[in-house]
């Protein structure tokens, strides 16, 4: 049997749609204009690790709430 690291089945699967769905919640969360939103939630759908790793790093944040 062949060891696949990018094996996204099973738990591997299902911690990615978690990581997916947080992505999208801080998207439509964001500050962001309506068209950027559209734009970061098709990449995130359609691509979900690699679209959920440029969120990471470039995607827009949800605004936090100050007491």
């Amino acid at each position: 049997m062949e060891a696949n690291m990018l094996n996204l089945g099973g738990v591997g699967g299902l911690i990615l749609l978690g990581l997916d769905i947080w992505a999208l919640i801080s998207i439509m969360g964001s500050g962001a204009s309506s068209g950027r939103k559209a734009l970061w939630v098709l990449l995130v759908f359609f691509l979900p690790l690699i679209g959920f790793l440029i969120w990471l790093v470039a995607g827009p944040r949800s605004e936090t709430r100050h007491a």
